[in-house]
């Protein structure tokens, strides 16, 4: 309570309930919504409950379709809005058919066998001065979701996908004071408030020896949740400590625990290139399931899958299943921000209804629940898994298995697929359109300005400095005011108009 559902971290199945306190939770649903008169359509209802006495009370209920409900299908594979479209013209659930199975009616509900982490998406280096403290009003500009067989996957992968710099549990900073006077209060401070890394901030407890009971105590997190974090920083200690060695076993149980190769590599102090040439060599690579809605009782026959490390498994449980058509993987744009949103998606969704028109197979790549990209019929497969080099390339590898790979799309989903870009390049993985060269010189302002020089064209003044020296020269030169801007950025991220050579010393602080 306190904090808006936008802002929360979303776990699901619900993992901490028990069973009476879930069917209280439908019965009194339906209840709500017969009082209320919802007749046919979508509504939610949202609940909290009293972890020391089990009391519940209704937060608030949405007689409609609204983002928990676009959020529920995304994680099920269920099609609310549709099939409340279909209800409201006098269909029933008994007569409609469940897309995915196409043979179960709609009016079973979705069973799933995995576990789904949506986590909110903050940009708030957009505002300087605003208040960072989460409260009833939403202050989040987006969400990633994650998909893992078990929570620490999940969980692992979720942060990987909401492009914060983050490999996992990166560690963060404790206080300042609390380095000085190791003083508790300061630390129960830090954890109870409601910040938007207060996950990184458990983790980072964790790391300076605070006692889980005393974590639970001041953040208020049931102890399941903290206990998982827990088990996750102490294989990073093993593997620190080198007590963990790299071998094929341990490699595997650290996949299965969602730890990335790029984690693993930093926590061992290794190249991150011997750490996937080393999982190459034990055999050790993604499996690929579905999303069926049932469980796997069923046979699915749509493409809607997630990556995950099964331990003890093999080729045969991998539900992937490259077809031998010519095929075009398309990048989404990941989690929504300021720059870089819907209009993004506008266009890899158009590129996926051009090429399938044109008889190609189309593959979607992306981690955003609030987009049209991540519908399931939008492409002819879609992989729901982090944006990132390892996630994008395996998927890569598995579909050139059959068929013919005619190349990738990375120029629809933003900066964060042109990030991708280097890496797929490096692998010989053919890029669509604009050449790797091309958009390397385009994003690198120096080879920018240097090719406009060559072809004698009219740039404004401008320069690239490497320290602040540099810059109070080349500002001086240009004269205030100017704007301060990074290579490989898009929507302004990084940029500040300064007017004057103390906000210039400030800004490089």
């Amino acid at each position: 309570m306190g904090i808006h559902t936008g802002d929360s971290i979303t776990v699901a199945p619900v993992l901490t309930l028990t069973d009476k306190e879930l069917q209280k939770m439908r019965n009194d649903s339906f209840s709500i919504i017969r009082k209320i008169g919802v007749d046919t359509g979508g509504a939610n209802v949202q609940f909290a409950v009293n972890p020391t006495d089990g009391r519940q009370v209704v937060i608030e209920m949405n007689p409609r379709v609204s983002r928990s409900s676009a959020l529920a299908s995304k994680a099920t594979g269920f099609p609310i809005a549709r099939i409340a479209a279909l209800l409201s013209v006098g269909y029933t659930l008994d007569e409609l058919k469940n897309d995915i199975t196409k043979t179960t009616p709609a009016s079973f509900e979705p069973t799933i066998d995995y576990i789904v982490v949506k986590i909110p998406k903050f940009v708030f280096e957009k505002f300087h001065g605003a208040n960072q403290i989460l409260t009833t009003s939403m202050k989040s500009v987006g969400e990633a979701m994650s998909i893992g067989r078990n929570f620490k996957e999940a969980i692992q992968k979720a942060l990987r996908s909401i492009e914060n710099n983050l490999d996992g549990f990166t560690k963060i900073n404790p206080p300042n004071d609390y380095k000085i006077n190791n003083d508790i209060s300061i630390l129960k401070y830090w954890l109870s408030t409601n910040s938007p890394d207060k996950i990184l901030r458990i983790a980072q407890a964790i790391r300076q020896g605070v006692d889980v009971e005393d974590i639970c105590k001041f953040t208020k997190w049931d102890k399941w949740f903290v206990n998982q974090i827990f088990e996750i920083i102490k294989l990073e200690d093993g593997i620190i400590s080198n007590n963990i060695k790299i071998n094929k076993e341990n490699l595997n149980l650290l996949k299965n625990q969602g730890f990335s190769d790029k984690r693993v590599a930093s926590l061992a102090n290794i190249d991150e290139f011997k750490i996937a040439k080393l999982r190459t060599e034990f055999g050790i690579f993604p499996q690929y399931k579905r999303i069926d809605t049932c469980a796997n009782e069923f046979n699915s026959k749509t493409s809607y899958l997630y990556g995950t490390y099964e331990l003890n498994s093999n080729e045969l449980y991998c539900e992937s299943e490259p077809s031998n058509r010519e095929k075009v993987i398309i990048l989404g744009g990941g989690p929504n921000r300021i720059g870089q949103g819907i209009e993004f998606d506008y266009c890899c969704v158009h590129a996926s209804y051009a090429l399938r028109d044109e008889g190609f197979e189309t593959i979607m790549i992306n981690c955003n629940p609030e987009t049209v990209s991540t519908d399931y019929n939008t492409p002819d497969k879609l992989y729901f898994d982090p944006l990132t080099d390892e996630d994008v390339i395996e998927i890569i590898n598995r579909e050139k298995i059959k068929g013919k790979l005619l190349g990738v799309i990375i120029q629809f989903g933003g900066q964060t697929p042109l990030k991708i870009a280097k890496k797929l390049n490096q692998q010989n993985i053919p890029i669509l359109g604009t050449p790797y060269s091309s958009i390397d010189i385009a994003e690198d302002r120096e080879k920018f300005k240097i090719i406009v020089s060559k072809l004698s064209l009219n740039q404004p003044k401008n320069g690239i400095c490497f320290s602040i020296k540099e810059g109070i020269e080349i500002a001086n030169k240009i004269e205030f005011p100017v704007v301060i801007r990074p290579s490989f950025v898009l929507g302004g991220r990084g940029m500040e108009i300064i007017y004057n050579i103390k906000d210039l010393k400030t800004l490089f602080k």
